[in-house]
């Protein structure tokens, strides 16, 4: 057994490099089964990000679909989602750069369906009787002489067939008339269609409506019927049965739970006090699939952790598989039963698909996103724990302690901790193997990462502790959080420190210039003027600080109490300030005035920007740096010397 070396905590040499975390690690998503073969999209670091399509046959061998310069992904919403769909054999996809829709038939080489013409397309559905697909379709084309504020939504048929050119296939409008739409589903016979919508200023996780419509011999939807959304519910993935019977999911109850449409009324499939849905921030999210015989496959949270479950006769028993990004896919071609392939998250590994041949099978690795870069003794495992929160309730966050098998502190030492602000704000931060994390803790640098109110997989309840008190909620809790590890032991309560980006940034920044817990920050991007982000932003998100903070014109005066810009006067510990010069949503003067204010009042601070990065970095380069000047940055502010960085942090008013 091999001794252990001592070394200040910070200090700790580690084998998790800037390569290992920014370049290696390719993203796996949109996992799907289709006649004994699987699809999933891969995100590739090597080909600057490219979105590519890959099957796996039924012989094992593992192919791509879609070869340069193709990049499967949606811009529908900006955050896109339900870039592809598959059915018989046939693929239908929407290409990033041109927003064109292709189609692969069989064999066939992929061609090009719609025209480049300011058309985005998401959220497909084969309607195969009537030679077509459905999809949601964001028109952003402009008409000579009309403004058009806002781009507009439908949902339109696409036909496939072949006999319509692209020029002339932009779609037959079904259903209109919303600010929002989502989810086209045909029912089994292709006799109904069903949808769901919402209307400024509710987001989705607000409330959305679901409705249902026969499909006349024209193919266009009439006599919509509301099915669901007249109380304020937030309804995600509307689905059939293989049965005809129409399924959701909707947090009507306080909780996202599966509802059933049947006798004329909407009966719940099982109550549980988790959720089991989630955010729509993107088209295509799978909460839950039906099996062969009947049952129902299931991804359930449990303190921000997202399990498999199975649901059958109302009752829900867990998978023993460990966490999975999404709900599992039904393999329904094996020789025992159903079987499932999912996208596992483990806690100890990068993620990897993984296929079961039978719900009691051993499980086969098919693809991993990166190698195993630590091993299982040098991971950190985040441990969900709940922490008092300011308004009497309860705060969730997952602690990450430092770890490294070669390495121990000093006796009597404490950690350094990084609270990280997740972003959103209307998200949620799992234990998911993060090479990010395991950067700072296998350096002896403790984490602790905070589903504060607002966070989604928690309720309704939790997540509507922020409407109104965005800048507040998030940042007693993350303060909350730390003071509660530091009053366990657990670390250093002079030497902690809050991170985060975008949305997290604004967290951030919030905390800085509303409490002295923190003795050091870091803002990657971060939100600095809520006004400014309300009046130049997206569609999909452009009335979301509405419930946040306050409708405008009304609430001005918050926002300008609430935007950090507006208290330079507060900030008072050190800051390193990370920002693109190509940033649209947060203008990189922001962070240059809050730099400028820090050090003409002899605060310490730093400020590094990044051409040709926009708002969140891309480029390889730029991570690597990033991670070395945050790591070099806390070690200056926090009092110890990590190894091996290869550039020194320049901080102002700092001796």
């Amino acid at each position: 057994m091999n001794k252990k070396r001592t070394a200040p905590y910070g200090a700790w040499e580690s084998t998790v490099t800037t390569d290992l975390v920014a370049g290696q690690t390719i993203g796996l998503s949109s996992l799907k089964a289709d006649q004994g073969a699987l699809y999933w999209l891969e995100a590739r670091p090597s080909e600057s990000g490219r979105s590519v399509l890959v099957r796996r046959g039924t012989d094992g061998k593992i192919r791509d679909l879609t070869p340069p310069p193709l990049n499967i992904a949606s811009r529908v919403h900006e955050y896109g989602g339900g870039a592809y769909e598959v059915s018989d054999g046939r693929i239908v996809f929407s290409d990033k750069l041109t927003g064109a829709v292709w189609l692969i038939d069989g064999d066939a080489p992929a061609r090009q369906i719609t025209a480049v013409d300011g058309c985005r397309y998401a959220d497909f559905a084969f309607d195969p009787i009537r030679g077509r697909v459905l999809a949601v379709r964001e028109d952003h084309r402009v008409k000579p002489g009309v403004t058009q504020k806002e781009p507009k939504a439908a949902i339109v048929a696409l036909d496939i067939t072949g006999r319509m050119p692209p020029a002339e296939n932009a779609g037959q409008v079904l259903v209109d008339g919303h600010d929002f739409l989502a989810a086209p589903r045909l029912s089994p016979d292709g006799k109904t269609l069903v949808w769901l919508s919402w209307d400024h200023p509710d987001m989705p996780w607000d409330g959305t409506r679901l409705w249902l419509a026969p499909i006349d011999r024209t193919a266009k939807a009439e006599t919509a019927r509301l099915v669901a959304g007249a109380i304020p519910e937030a309804i995600v993935q509307p689905i059939w049965s293989p049965e005809g019977v129409l399924h959701f999911s909707s947090d009507r109850n306080g909780w996202w739970n599966l509802y059933a449409v049947r006798d004329g009324g909407i009966r719940p499939i099982a109550r549980v006090e988790n959720d089991i849905g989630g955010p729509h921030w993107v088209f295509g999210q799978r909460h839950f699939a039906f099996l062969r015989d009947g049952g129902i496959v299931a991804a359930l949270v449990d303190r921000g952790i997202r399990r498999a479950v199975l649901i059958e006769a109302g009752r829900i028993r867990p998978l023993d598989i460990g966490p999975v990004l999404e709900c599992p896919v039904p393999l329904s071609n094996g020789p025992s039963g159903d079987g499932l392939a999912y996208v596992a998250t483990p806690t100890t590994a990068p993620p990897a698909i993984v296929r079961l041949a039978a719900l009691d099978g051993t499980p086969e690795p098919i693809k991993a996103s990166a190698p195993a870069i630590l091993a299982a003794a040098d991971v950190s495992i985040g441990e969900p724990f709940t922490f008092p929160a300011r308004d009497g309730g309860k705060g969730h966050a997952f602690w990450y302690p430092p770890t490294n098998s070669s390495f121990e502190a000093p006796t009597g030492e404490k950690p350094p901790l990084i609270v990280i602000s997740h972003g959103g704000p209307t998200a949620m931060s799992t234990n998911g193997f993060s090479p990010m994390i395991q950067w700072w803790t296998s350096r002896g640098i403790a984490v602790v990462d905070v589903n504060y109110g607002g966070s989604t997989g928690f309720g309704r309840d939790y997540r509507q502790r922020l409407i109104g008190r965005w800048g507040i909620v998030d940042v007693e809790d993350c303060a909350n959080a730390a003071e509660y590890l530091a009053k366990e032991g657990l670390v250093d309560e002079a030497r902690i420190a809050i991170r985060g980006g975008s949305a997290g940034g604004f967290t951030t920044l919030a905390a800085l210039t509303t409490t002295r817990l923190f003795k050091a920050g870091a803002s990657h991007y971060g939100v600095a003027d809520l006004m400014l982000l309300a009046s130049d932003t997206h569609k999909f998100e452009s009335r979301y600080l509405d419930r946040l903070v306050g409708p405008l014109p009304q609430a001005a005066a918050v926002y300008r109490e609430r935007s950090p810009i507006h208290h330079l006067d507060r900030l008072a510990c050190p800051v390193i300030f990370f920002q693109g010069l190509d940033d649209k949503v947060v203008p990189p003067n922001q962070a240059e005035t809050m730099a400028l204010a820090m050090a003409a009042k002899g605060l310490a601070v730093a400020h590094y920007t990044f051409e040709g990065e926009g708002h969140g970095f891309r480029q390889g380069s730029t991570i690597r740096r990033v991670l070395e000047l945050e790591l070099g940055f806390y070690g200056r502010i926090f009092g110890f010397d990590p190894p091996g960085l290869s550039e020194k942090v320049e901080i102002r008013n700092l001796g």
